[in-house]
């Protein structure tokens, strides 16, 4: 990857996609202020270069039956690297797993978990997790409700 230097057009390209990543390219043209055929290759450019890791939809997880959001922390017997790494293999393949962050601190892993229902939940928990090599302790907190989801991050 080169070095891109991102100026405001660039920043205002990044902000609408992450806030609409269905524009049209004309759209998105006409709200960065230049025409459309520079609007896509700045696009491509910001694409090539790993400014956009990709396009998705945002889902409705009660829509879709998913009711329960729980957070897990999850200390690990060793954080020697190969078992850190073992453990997020082992994430990478559970689907309820929504995130993952090793964390500094009492805790070595926080995850966000998405279940049915809470049978659901306490099924992946006893018979995934819990059984999980290396993993000693896990705390679980269920949610009550979200009062702010924003994906992406702040352009500035």
């Amino acid at each position: 990857m080169g070095k891109v230097k991102l100026d405001t057009v660039d920043r205002k390209i990044l902000a609408t996609l992450q806030d609409e990543g269905r524009i049209t390219n004309v759209q998105l043209a006409e709200r960065a202020g230049i025409t459309a055929p520079p609007c896509l290759r700045r696009v491509r450019t910001l694409e090539e270069e790993g400014f956009i890791k990709g396009y998705h939809a945002h889902l409705n997880n009660e829509r879709l039956g998913y009711g329960l959001t729980v957070f897990a922390m999850v200390g690990l017997d060793s954080q020697a690297e190969n078992d850190l790494r073992a453990f997020e293999k082992k994430v990478d393949n559970w689907p309820l797993v929504r995130e993952c962050y090793m964390l500094n601190g009492e805790i070595d892993f926080i995850l966000k978990i998405v279940a049915h229902d809470l049978a659901e939940f306490q099924e992946f928990l006893t018979s995934e997790l819990l059984q999980s090599p290396n993993v000693e302790t896990v705390k679980t907190s269920l949610t009550i409700r979200s009062s702010k989801s924003v994906p992406g991050v702040p352009v500035d």
